[in-house]
C-alpha cells in the first residue's frame, strides 16, 4: 500500500484499553501514512477505564505501530489529555525521538500553532465534577457496547447501522460542555497570545473553523476521536486538513519493512514545549 507524506499528523481520544476504541482502524490510518511528526493529543491511552482483564492483540498493536514510527525516524509527541492525566507528572521527558508534555507551541512554515488536550477548558472535568465526568465515562462506554448489538442485529436485518451513542454524546455536548463557549474561550485566548492556529481534542467534535474578533483572528482545529468519528488533523501543502477513515479503508497489516529514516525537524518546524499546570498557566 502506497504510503501518503504528510509533515504532521495530530491524533486524540483514541481511548486504548475500552470497549469503544477503533484501534484496528487506527492502526490501518497509521499503515497509510508517513509523517516526520505524529502527535497523540491526549486521551491516547484510558486511564479511567483501563482494566488488565481487557486489552485485546489490536489495542497492543497499534501501540507497537506508533514504536515502529519512532523506530523509523519518526518523531512522536504525546500531550496528556483527562483520561491519561497520571502521565502529567512526567511532562517535558524527552526519550530520543519520543516527548511528553502537556502542550507543545510548533512554528511551521512561519506560523505557530498552539496545541494541547483541551480539558483544562472544560468545566465537567474538574474538581468534584471529575467524578461524574468519569461515572458517565464508564455509562458511555455500556452504551457503545450495546450500540454494537444493535448495529450487529441491523447487519442481519439488511439495514443500516445507527449511533445511538453518538447521538447522546452530542445532546450531552449541547448541554453540558456547551461547545460553542467551549471553541470560543479558547480562540479569543489564541488570539490574545497572537497564535495563528489553535488545535484541541477532548470534545470528539471534529473541525477546521476561522474565529475573529475585533482583536484578530485564528483557526481553530479540532482533531475529533478514533471512537465514532475515526478522524485527524494532518499538515501538508501549507495547510490543515481534516482526514476522516472509511472504515472500507481497512486493511491488513503490511509486513514491516525498513525505510530511510526521515528528516524530522527542519528549518520549518521548530518545537518548543512548555508545561501546562492549570488553565491560568495557558
Amino acid at each position: 500500500m502506497q504510503k501518503r507524506p504528510v509533515d504532521v499528523a495530530v491524533i486524540s481520544d483514541l481511548h486504548l484499553g475500552t470497549y469503544a476504541c477503533r484501534a484496528k482502524e487506527f492502526v490501518s490510518y497509521l499503515n497509510s501514512i508517513e509523517p516526520r511528526l505524529l502527535i497523540l493529543n491526549g486521551d491516547i491511552i484510558d486511564g479511567w477505564q483501563f482494566s488488565k482483564h481487557y486489552f485485546p492483540l489490536h489495542h497492543i498493536t497499534a501501540i507497537q505501530q506508533i514504536f515502529h514510527l519512532l523506530s523509523n525516524g519518526t518523531r512522536v509527541i504525546y500531550i496528556t489529555g483527562n483520561h491519561d492525566e497520571t502521565l502529567r507528572r512526567y511532562a517535558d521527558l524527552h526519550l530520543g525521538n519520543f516527548q511528553l508534555a502537556d502542550k507543545v507551541v510548533i512554528e511551521i512554515d512561519g506560523k505557530m500553532n498552539w496545541i494541547f488536550h483541551g480539558d483544562v477548558f472544560d468545566h465537567t472535568t474538574a474538581n468534584q465534577a471529575k467524578f461524574w465526568g468519569k461515572l458517565g465515562s464508564n455509562g458511555y462506554a455500556m452504551l457503545l457496547g450495546f450500540n454494537k448489538m444493535i448495529n450487529k442485529m441491523m447487519r442481519l436485518l439488511g439495514r443500516e447501522k445507527v449511533s445511538l451513542s453518538k447521538k447522546i454524546m452530542e445532546q450531552f455536548h449541547k448541554r453540558f460542555v456547551r461547545i460553542d463557549a467551549f471553541e470560543t474561550m479558547i480562540a479569543e485566548l489564541a488570539i490574545e497570545k497572537k497564535y495563528d492556529c489553535v488545535i484541541c481534542g477532548h470534545i470528539h467534535q471534529p473541525v477546521k473553523r476561522v474565529y475573529s474578533n475585533e482583536k484578530g483572528a485564528v483557526t481553530y482545529l479540532n482533531s475529533g476521536d478514533w471512537v465514532e468519528h475515526m478522524t485527524s488533523l494532518e499538515y501538508y501543502n501549507n495547510d490543515w486538513h481534516l482526514y476522516t477513515h472509511q472504515q472500507e479503508e481497512t486493511q491488513p497489516e503490511p509486513a514491516k519493512q525498513p525505510k530511510p529514516k526521515p528528516e524530522v525537524i527542519t528549518n520549518e518546524i521548530a518545537i518548543y514545549l512548555h508545561s501546562l499546570t492549570q488553565p491560568s498557566a495557558i
